[in-house]
């Protein structure tokens, strides 16, 4: 897509953060847009300063991980502006159990999975067969993250390697059918954004004890909170993904500096090596010694 100008961009997230920085760089090339957010008043405030602002926008309250809420987004964007050419599926969340994999509360993995992977998959879902029934180009962004390129442990790195996964999969789909529908996966490292405060969106539901790795755990999100504060302004990630949509490029990376960490993963695979370089303590002899 070259001409950008009119065309419909939907927007999950899009209050704040990422979601919010692609909002402004699209509405600086005179998009149409649809933001979808799960917080009420947060969205009424970004609909106004960008309506304040010029741009021809609405807003709709959306649970990403509910499939009938995002086909209401879909009737509403039709609704109001009769076609949707962008859909960026953004809405994201990190979790907050300290308990390694195979400990985690099934609500902790249900929430995290439900918002960042089935989010996207509902996206598709929803939006797709519009956007090929138009039979004009369009383009979908999928928000993973560095994440998802590189090692990683817990929920949220499980989701992100699985968005990546699935836009690879739909890139080659799209294309296979010869549907005039590009793809990116957007793949941030620390940018500004609220998601280390995502538990506040979270549903009630029964909460485990805190595990052994509480403190650690807490140690770790306030160092991440740090690096989040100190990231990139989430409009220069708007930027680059407006020209991922004019490039037609996939993988969209932010952080350049952070691409040893991709292929050294990469190295270790083909290798055969252990992901880390630490071997699980205590590691008993196989086969066993029987003396």
């Amino acid at each position: 897509m070259q001409e950008l100008r009119d065309r419909v961009a939907v927007v999950t997230g899009g209050a704040s953060g990422i979601g919010r920085g692609m909002a402004q760089a699209f509405a600086a090339e005179r998009m149409q847009l649809v933001l979808a957010d799960i917080e009420t008043a947060p969205l009424e405030r970004a609909v106004a300063e960008l309506a304040g602002a010029g741009a021809r926008v609405i807003g709709e309250v959306c649970d990403v991980a509910d499939p009938g809420s995002v086909d209401a987004l879909r009737d509403r964007a039709l609704e109001h502006f009769g076609a949707v050419h962008v859909l960026c599926n953004n809405a994201g969340v990190v979790g907050a159990s300290a308990a390694p994999s195979w400990e985690a509360p099934l609500d902790e993995w249900d929430w995290v999975m439900g918002v960042n992977l089935m989010g996207v998959i509902h996206g598709l879902r929803s939006f797709v067969p519009v956007m090929i029934e138009q039979r004009v180009p369009g383009h979908v962004v999928n928000t993973a993250s560095m994440a998802g390129l590189i090692h990683g442990a817990g929920i949220y790195s499980v989701t992100k390697h699985a968005v990546v996964a699935l836009s690879e999969g739909l890139f080659s789909q799209l294309g296979i059918l010869q549907h005039p529908i590009g793809v990116s996966v957007l793949c941030p490292g620390w940018v500004r954004t609220n998601i280390m405060e995502s538990e506040r969106n979270r549903p009630e539901a029964p909460r485990a004890a805190p595990g052994k790795g509480a403190e650690h755990f807490e140690m770790l999100r306030k160092l991440s909170a740090s690096f989040v504060q100190g990231g990139l302004d989430p409009l220069e990630v708007g930027t680059l993904a407006v020209r991922a949509i004019r490039e037609k490029r996939f993988y969209v990376l932010t952080h350049p500096h952070w691409e040893n960490m991709i292929r050294n993963r990469m190295e270790r695979i083909l290798e055969g090596r252990d992901p880390i370089g630490v071997a699980p303590a205590n590691e008993p002899q196989w086969p066993p010694d029987r003396g």
